[in-house]
């Protein structure tokens, strides 16, 4: 070895150090330094969106005049939008802070939405901070009509009821069909128009003690005499205290502007004010989120500080007063998507994750071993390496990866902490395992066929690492795509997976090709003519595989629509039947349910029956308690005209299940209600990403082979990727987005295998100008198969460790891996092959010759 050499290995060996110690310091103190995501340590994440159709009612309702004009009404919309998101994330900052959340997430996401993780709250905690993230807590102080107890009295001597009420105790109460009348559209322009002595004023209604509703005419115009409007901005601090009478009461105190004008305005209205010549105050009407809290009569100038009082209970008082101190919001909210995992829940999928990313490893490192000997002991230590080192890379690549996308608990440009650890990130560390393994199978078969051909230890390690990094580099360079186009679409855990999938191969890479060469350089004496002791599977294989390709084609052909038409001919008659709830929109709950004690199917489906007689009720058996699975189409959206328990479908079935089945023992393990919207959304994003992944690896294998080569991964992808798509589906589970991640993943893995392939052919048309275009594919097809097999054993290890331990949604994950490792295998022989010689009609492409001085 040579001074050059040694100096280029120090260099290597130092940047390995380097590594290493970076790795350390960015996990150590592990439990200062690993953050996990909520699906492992529990807790509730919303999506938030503008609800544009309320405030399009708002605008509406306050200014009835350009109820007709629609292009004003979308102008109105647009200036309310414009700029509104900082200041939506301010206030919802303000409010989750303000409930002592701990560690929570609050990031901002494209078309108004909002994505707030609430890590570890219970279920009171959720439903408050439901109830607080939809409020606008947009207060605000008006006059009533000047003779609005005469109006209200004439009123109420009529019969006609506002819609939705009818009469009751001191003037209305709700009727039955209430929510259902509500939650029409354009109801608040109807109710603020109901009998409305003048387009200037409005009709409310005041909550009264005994439950009924009192109306009053308000005015839509400012009590300030100018176009500024009194509201909750000039307020500096809300609290809950005690009114006269003992009840809850908002103490609240203005800023010196609000002070002045709060001033002006209850000194120009109380009995005999320059503004209200009457013995009698004019009414205050204090109104919050649309809705009249109270309107006392002014007694008295009033400066600074003022109280809401109305009918509240402890915990309403409370949040009102800390919504009123965060702020108001610049539009409303509505809920999107919900999402609740129990804590139990994340602490038995650490504890299988961390089972299943052990047996994962010791099944591959035991093959290498017994497969490979010495070279397999190289390969054990690399990917201990890839363990150890696996820390520096995440965040390498999370920052890199935070170019395309930005998201806060991923990581982001420049920062050093970890990326959130999600269960789909654990299921990318344990396929990175199986995966990882695939360089050093390439390098150790090339060094194999270097052997055979009598080169020395020296040569055949050189040769090696030469003829295989082509093959590697180009096989990885497609799996890297693939992650970036699965961060790039997808969101939260799925993001996680691309991280921890797209930092296992760029780190494979290095410690395959690096790591093991400087190994190997160290141990092995180069002038050694004896080849490494290693185990054949097929030696000197000679299968005629191309013979085959139009069989092949066609039956694969015939399974892959027959499958495909089956699954879509069942999407379309019943979405529900194959699509999981984040693609259709709908709630998903788990149940852990008492097994000696657990319900019949259909005596949960009786159950149900009033709330969703269509619901997919399934049961899973373990090791204790039963597991319940309850699939609704419904939401909180669709069931928007009806009273739900806790005002969320979750909830309400929880509640119908526990009291049909006490001695069951319902538990809620989690909890995912996903709106039309973000499941539409979704559907969306997922074929995008499908679509797109298969473009870019056309067009990479096209640059850096030809076109021909190109279709013909392109082919082999779509086969995979369909097939694993329909018989997926034909197991009976439901297509999800961790299933589409799935699919992205085969396109990457698939690919990976179709490279190798044609870079053999491409190397041995290079080499050999005479042999026929046939028999050249057969031959590197023949010399690739004993790669083909190590490397689908390996990534099925890792696989069947996941089907060991993983549940839920990692079991479809594996499940889908299974069928696209198979699919994948198979096409890259018999379907990407064949394509490619179809495209040059079986004539030889044209590649430069291998020049004669190459070893």
């Amino acid at each position: 070895m040579n001074s050059d050499s040694s100096r280029n290995d120090i260099w290597k060996w130092l940047a390995l150090l380097i590594i290493a110690v970076f790795s350390i310091y960015v996990t150590f103190p592990v439990k200062e330094k690993l953050r996990f995501g909520l699906d492992l340590k529990g807790g509730t994440s919303f999506t938030l969106g503008v609800d544009k159709e309320k405030l399009r009612e708002t605008i509406i309702a306050d200014q009835p005049s350009i109820s007709n004009d629609v292009a004003a009404i979308e102008k109105k919309m647009q200036d309310t939008l414009a700029g509104c998101d900082p200041r939506i994330i301010q206030v919802v900052r303000r409010r989750v802070d303000g409930m002592g959340m701990n560690e929570p997430v609050i990031q901002g996401m494209k078309d108004h939405r909002l994505l707030v993780q609430l890590p570890g709250v219970d279920e009171e905690t959720r439903r408050a901070a439901k109830r607080s993230l939809q409020s606008a807590a947009f207060l605000e102080f008006r006059l009533t009509h000047p003779r609005n107890d005469e109006l209200v009295n004439k009123l109420l001597s009529l019969e006609a009821t506002p819609e939705g009420y009818e009469k009751g105790g001191s003037g209305y109460v709700r009727a039955a069909n209430y929510n259902e009348v509500a939650a029409k559209k354009g109801y608040a322009a109807r109710l603020a128009a109901f009998h409305t002595p003048d387009p200037r004023y409005q009709f409310m209604l005041e909550k009264s003690g005994d439950g009924s509703f009192r109306p009053a005419f308000v005015s839509r115009s400012s009590p300030t005499g100018t176009s500024k409007r009194f509201t909750g901005e000039f307020l500096t601090s809300a609290s809950v205290e005690r009114d006269p009478a003992g009840s809850l009461a908002i103490s609240f105190s203005l800023n010196s502007e609000g002070a002045r004008l709060f001033s002006q305005i209850t000194r120009n209205y109380v009995a005999h004010g320059p503004k209200n010549p009457t013995d009698r105050g004019r009414q205050l009407a204090i109104i919050l989120d649309d809705v009249l809290v109270s309107a006392p009569v002014l007694q008295s100038e009033i400066g600074a500080h003022g109280q809401i009082t109305g009918h509240f209970s402890a915990s309403e008082a409370q949040q009102l007063a800390n919504d009123l101190n965060a702020g108001a919001l610049p539009a409303p909210l509505q809920i999107l998507a919900e999402s609740s995992v129990a804590p139990t829940v994340g602490e038995d999928a650490i504890h299988a994750g961390l089972v299943a990313a052990g047996m994962g490893f010791t099944l591959v490192a035991l093959f290498m071993f017994f497969y490979y000997w010495f070279t397999g002991l190289v390969a054990n230590l690399a990917l201990f390496l890839d363990i150890v080192l696996l820390p520096a890379a995440l965040v390498l690549v999370a920052n890199v990866l935070g170019v395309f996308a930005k998201d806060a608990t991923m990581g982001a440009t420049g920062s050093l902490q970890l990326p959130v650890l999600t269960m789909p990130g654990i299921a990318g560390l344990v396929l990175t395992l199986g995966m990882a393994v695939d360089a050093n199978v390439l390098i150790f078969e090339r060094i194999r066929e270097e052997f055979q051909n009598k080169a020395s230890a020296g040569t055949a390690i050189k040769n090696g690492y030469g003829r295989a990094f082509s093959a590697i580099f180009d096989s990885n360079i497609t799996t890297i795509i693939t992650g970036i186009i699965l961060f790039i679409v997808g969101s939260g855990p799925v993001r996680g997976f691309a991280i921890t999938l797209t930092a296992g191969v760029v780190l494979s890479m290095f410690t395959a090709v690096v790591v093991t060469r400087l190994v190997l350089d160290k141990c092995v004496d180069t002038e050694r003519v004896k080849p490494f002791r290693m185990i054949q599977f097929f030696k000197q294989p000679n299968f005629d595989f191309v013979k085959y390709g139009k069989t092949t084609l066609i039956a694969s052909a015939v399974i892959v629509v027959a499958t495909v038409a089956l699954f879509f001919a069942r999407a379309f008659t019943n979405p529900a039947s194959v699509l999981a709830v984040d693609l259709t929109g709908g709630t998903s709950l788990v149940y852990a349910v008492k097994q000696d004690a657990k319900p019949d199917v259909g005596d949960v489906r009786k159950a149900l029956n009033d709330f969703d007689n269509a619901a997919i009720i399934q049961y899973s058996e373990g090791v204790g308690d039963a597991t319940l699975l309850v699939k609704t189409g419904e939401t909180a959206e669709t069931k928007k005209g009806q009273a739900l328990e806790g005002h969320d479908v979750g909830s309400h079935i929880t509640k119908l299940l526990q009291q049909a089945f006490p001695k069951a023992e319902v538990k809620s393990l989690s909890v995912d209600e996903v709106g039309s919207m973000v499941g539409a959304d979704l559907k969306k994003s997922g074929t995008l990403a499908v679509c797109f992944s298969l473009l870019a690896i056309l067009v990479y294998v096209g640059f850096r082979f030809q076109f021909g080569f190109g279709l013909g991964a392109l082919v082999a992808l779509a086969h995979d990727a369909l097939i694993s798509l329909g018989l997926f589906s034909l197991c009976g589970r439901q297509v999800s987005l961790i299933v589409v991640t799935a699919l992205l993943t085969i396109i990457g893995y698939s690919v990976n295998d179709t490279v190798v392939v044609f870079d053999r052919i491409r190397e041995d048309l290079r080499k050999d100008q005479k042999t026929s275009f046939k028999d050249v594919c057969n031959r590197a097809i023949n010399r690739c198969l004993g790669r083909t097999v190590i490397t689908s054993v390996t990534t099925f290890f890792a696989v069947a460790a996941l089907f060991a331990f993983g549940d839920g949604s990692i079991f479809d994950f594996a499940l889908t891996m299974v069928i696209g490792v198979l699919a994948g295998t198979y096409s890259s022989v018999f379907i990407a092959t064949p394509i490619m010689m179809w495209c040059y009609k079986n004539h030889r492409p044209q590649f430069e010759a291998e020049s004669s001085d190459k070893e």
